[in-house]
């Protein structure tokens, strides 16, 4: 029993970590990082796509991405998804690659990356902390229930804190490397 809810939290909880990582990647930092075009869409063949599902995303060098579509009738659909996406990109084409340079970043928007990072990464622990609270409200029904002792509930407790505080000392350690990134010059 006290099984089940340690496996049900921690697929929850590690989801959560998933998507952290996920939206981590996507903000900026000083480094091209192909994972920055990720949210950006385009329309291909009357369907919203992802550029990388219709091209080929590669780091060029340290602030250069190139975009190689598998159909050259597409770049300017590129351009444009690329230069109305809140990235501040400005694309350039030359022949059939879409090269994107990346502007180094200001101490304000280093800041305000920070800032961006930190508010992702407490969404992520509001997150954890409701997932702690649904299965422990569920161990509580289950008391009530009779279902349960209430010695299994404590322990359901301890086990599901234990699983919370690792889960948040995790994303902890993805903020700090984050904010290292985005710091260094």
């Amino acid at each position: 029993m006290i099984d089940d809810f340690k496996q049900d939290a921690a697929s929850r909880m590690a989801k959560t970590i998933t998507a952290l990582k996920a939206t981590m990647a996507k903000i900026r930092t000083g480094r091209a990082n192909a994972n920055l075009l990720d949210g950006v869409n385009i329309e291909y063949y009357g369907v919203e796509t992802p550029i990388g599902q219709a091209a080929s995303i590669v780091v060029e060098d340290a602030r250069t991405l190139s975009v190689t579509p598998w159909e050259s009738s597409i770049i300017p659909d590129i351009e444009k998804a690329i230069m109305k996406s809140d990235l501040g990109l400005n694309p350039t084409t030359a022949g059939n690659v879409v090269r994107i340079p990346l502007p180094a970043l200001t101490e304000e928007t280093r800041k305000n990356y920070t800032k961006q990072a930190k508010a992702e990464a407490e969404n992520s622990r509001i997150s954890i902390r409701n997932v702690r609270r649904d299965i422990l409200s569920t161990a509580k029904e289950l008391v009530r229930d009779k279902d349960i002792s209430e010695d299994d509930e404590r322990r359901i407790g301890e086990v599901i804190q234990k699983a919370t505080d690792d889960h948040i000392n995790q994303i902890d350690e993805i903020l700090k490397v984050k904010e290292k990134e985005l710091m260094e010059i």
